[in-house]
């Protein structure tokens, strides 16, 4: 099960919320619904959005990179950032839709402002912005 590992506030304006997330993809359940309790105050459509991008970030985490693993919500002024860390030294990269996979990147690309990832010797954190002070768009898909 995973651990709440830490909840900081450094300063006024950000927040720092971190999971430790076991090595199992059945713990996708238990990161979303610990994402969903700290993004309640979020309207609907950027919750949603939210929670596509943590449960995209983290599944490829999971199939693909290596442990340990851990996902971090950073709120400051107006952004939430999604990162997600694992000991795989290989990039997260694209890869072209099939029946298996191939849409998770895409659809952080279309929920987020912007994403990139970190690379370290010891692993990487794939990361994505989301812009919390846009108002909802009337064609938004819900």
């Amino acid at each position: 099960m995973p651990t709440e590992q830490q909840a900081t506030h450094l300063d006024d304006s950000l927040r720092v919320i971190a999971l430790e997330v076991a090595d199992d993809l059945a713990e996708l359940a238990t990161v979303r619904a610990w994402a969903d309790r700290l993004l309640q105050d979020l309207p609907e459509d950027q919750r949603v959005d939210a929670l596509m991008v943590v449960n995209e970030l983290t599944s490829n985490a999971l199939r693909h990179g290596k442990p340990p693993r851990q996902v971090r919500l950073l709120r400051k002024r107006g952004r939430l950032s999604v990162e997600v860390d694992d000991t795989c030294i290989d990039p997260a990269c694209p890869r072209p839709p099939s029946s298996d996979g191939g849409h998770g990147l895409k659809l952080v690309a279309a929920m987020s402002v912007t994403w990139g990832q970190w690379q370290r010797p010891t692993g990487k954190t794939v990361w994505a912005e989301l812009d919390l002070t846009r108002p909802a768009a009337p064609d938004h898909p819900r």
